[in-house]
């Protein structure tokens, strides 16, 4: 098992790699007491069978330069294969500014053949590759170091059975003539507005059961102040105060630090400093906000008129046509998506790109009394009406 610590020796990994097809990869990191994640170790494997075309690269190794790997990520000719690449590409994209190109994630192409919703590589590798993860290092501290044998034994696992999977499922692909679906939902992946947190947008996550605007207003302010804060000092979120509280500072509306001592949720760390400085501007900021400028909930879904019975008839059409497409039923539409088509919406997800064809031409029919569903010899059969 090699591992790499020095950027001429992952010059010369990435260079070879350049000559074939594509490369898996994947990566080990920390973000339990960071806000951004802490990238502990990166796994590559070109193109073979076994460890000896399968490296470690360790980013901890003091000097090493990541530059011939983004280099790589940039080369084209390349397919670069993550399983589940989100977080993976959060942390390159913010470290280097890179996104893979081209990106191949084996989670959404095994949902695409089939193999169901959100689909977990260990599950990927016994029934394509025909393997056993050993699981015993898969909650470690990856930044400690000296990794044992049994640790990198278990990361290189995570790129070298990747290659099998990405083979099967690339071939089926193209026999299916699918390629250009999963190409549709790597758009996401691939676009940095993925990966960029925007503070003054940090509100939106809240789940709160008061929804005046005056409320809203003061949650907004204070999740900007949080978010802030933590991308500023690198702390996770509730390490600055938890949803709770910051839901409890909104309703109180403290004004020095003598109300924020009567706080029951705040942390005693946010009690002082700058992070209560932070806490008594946000709740000012957020009442003396100009009432045009106060936010408002999106409230136009609850305002929608569903009618449950087409909603379940296509319940009953979404789930026929993924069976028939071999489709999990997620990737084409989400339950919220039926009951909003039932009520009318037609700008959705489900009625664009490839799930048009798949579903959503049958699901506008149906909306349109212009086709029935029933139940023959097992399977349910669209009719004209």
């Amino acid at each position: 098992m090699r591992t790499i610590t020095t950027t001429e020796d992952l010059a010369t990994f990435c260079a070879e790699a350049a000559a074939h097809d594509y490369v898996t990869v994947d990566t080990e990191f920390l973000r339990e007491r960071t806000y951004y994640s802490q990238l502990c170790l990166i796994q590559l494997a070109m193109p073979g069978e076994g460890d000896d075309t399968a490296v470690l690269v360790d980013p901890l190794a003091g000097g090493l330069d990541l530059a011939p790997l983004y280099d790589l990520f940039r080369d084209t000719s390349v397919v670069k294969v993550f399983h589940a690449a989100r977080q993976d590409l959060e942390i390159f994209y913010v470290d280097a500014g890179v996104i893979p190109d081209p990106l191949f994630d084996t989670q959404v192409a095994a949902m695409v053949c089939g193999f169901g919703e959100q689909v977990g590589y260990e599950t990927l590798v016994k029934r394509i590759a025909k393997e056993q993860i050993d699981k015993s290092s898969r909650f470690t501290d990856w930044s400690h170091r000296p990794l044992s044998d049994a640790q990198k034994k278990y990361a290189l696992a995570d790129v070298t059975h990747l290659r099998k999977i990405y083979e099967f499922l690339a071939g089926k692909l193209k026999k299916q003539k699918r390629e250009g679906w999963v190409e549709e939902e790597m758009k996401i992946l691939t676009s940095p507005e993925t990966y960029v947190v925007k503070p003054e947008e940090a509100w939106q996550r809240i789940r709160t059961r008061t929804n005046t605007p005056r409320f809203l207003g003061l949650v907004k302010e204070l999740a900007q102040f949080r978010e802030a804060y933590a991308q500023k000092n690198n702390v996770p979120r509730s390490r600055v105060y938890k949803d709770d509280a910051l839901v409890e500072l909104a309703s109180t509306k403290p004004k020095d630090h003598k109300d924020l001592s009567r706080s029951r949720l705040l942390l005693r760390e946010a009690r002082k400093g700058e992070i209560a400085d932070g806490i008594i501007a946000a709740v000012a900021a957020g009442l003396a906000m100009a009432q045009e400028d106060l936010p408002r909930p999106d409230l136009s879904n609850e305002k929608l008129q569903v009618d449950p019975a087409l909603a379940d008839l296509l319940r009953v059409l979404l789930k026929a046509k993924a069976d028939k497409a071999d489709v999990a039923p997620r990737l084409i539409a989400a339950t919220s998506e039926l009951d909003q088509m039932a009520a009318g919406k037609r700008d959705l997800p489900a009625l664009a790109g490839w799930r048009l064809d798949v579903f959503g031409n049958d699901a506008l029919r149906l909306c349109q009394g212009e086709v029935g569903l029933a139940a023959r010899n097992g399977r349910v059969d669209i009719f004209e009406l």
